[in-house]
């Protein structure tokens, strides 16, 4: 059965920690329990009052300085320092998915596809295919509707990449994903796809000759 022992716990006056007794040797995991205790407690201590906001609350100061992070490396490729992009983007990333798990979900997906999308038009600009795809991808995953730019850089990288198949299947779902933009957004997607469909027609008569 289940039982109840009341221990002789204390707290320290100066430091705000629970101290547990010297020796309680039928309790052993206790002095591990009061340590995370004690830990969570001192991260609390950041937030006003020790009480973390409400759900969903944004911090304006950490979505201003996201913001100026991808504006900065918006710059820096319009310079076409793209390393440098690249750099500013991956701080405006991990500031964003560092948010705190209360903030707004939908807001993170929202930025982090965005800044992902934009990192793999950088990596794209320095012939990173791989790094480009996986960016675009991650893009996509997050956001997969009204993210033409995405679905078209992840097909690019795959294209260049002699991946002429996956780069098709990606087409295929982007156009899918981007059906009500259909003749408004999506002419790239379907123009890349008329291009890898030629491409896999001209390997397989140079693989039917071979």
């Amino acid at each position: 059965m289940d039982s109840f022992t009341l221990l002789p716990l204390t707290l320290d006056k100066v430091t705000n920690s629970i101290l547990s007794p010297s020796s309680a040797p039928d309790f052993p995991h206790l002095p591990t329990a009061i340590a995370d205790l004690n830990t969570l407690h001192r991260s609390m201590l950041q937030f006003e009052n020790a009480i973390p906001p409400p759900p969903g609350l944004v911090n304006p100061k950490r979505s201003a300085q996201i913001n100026k992070l991808r504006e900065s490396g918006n710059a820096a490729f319009r310079k076409q320092s793209f390393a440098e992009a690249t750099k500013l983007y991956s701080l405006a990333l991990e500031m964003c998915l560092g948010r705190p798990h209360w903030e707004q979900s939908a807001l993170v997906r929202e930025e982090s596809a965005m800044i992902y999308s934009n990192r793999s038009q950088a990596n794209i600009a320095m012939r990173n295919w791989a790094e480009g795809m996986c960016d675009a991808e991650m893009s996509c995953g997050l956001k997969p509707k009204d993210n033409v730019k995405a679905w078209y850089r992840r097909a690019l990288c795959l294209k260049e990449m002699g991946k002429l198949e996956d780069a098709r299947e990606v087409l295929e779902m982007g156009c899918e994903w981007e059906a009500e933009n259909q003749g408004k957004t999506d002419g790239d997607l379907r123009a890349l796809l008329r291009d890898v469909h030629k491409a896999i027609e001209e390997k397989e008569k140079i693989t039917g000759a071979a």
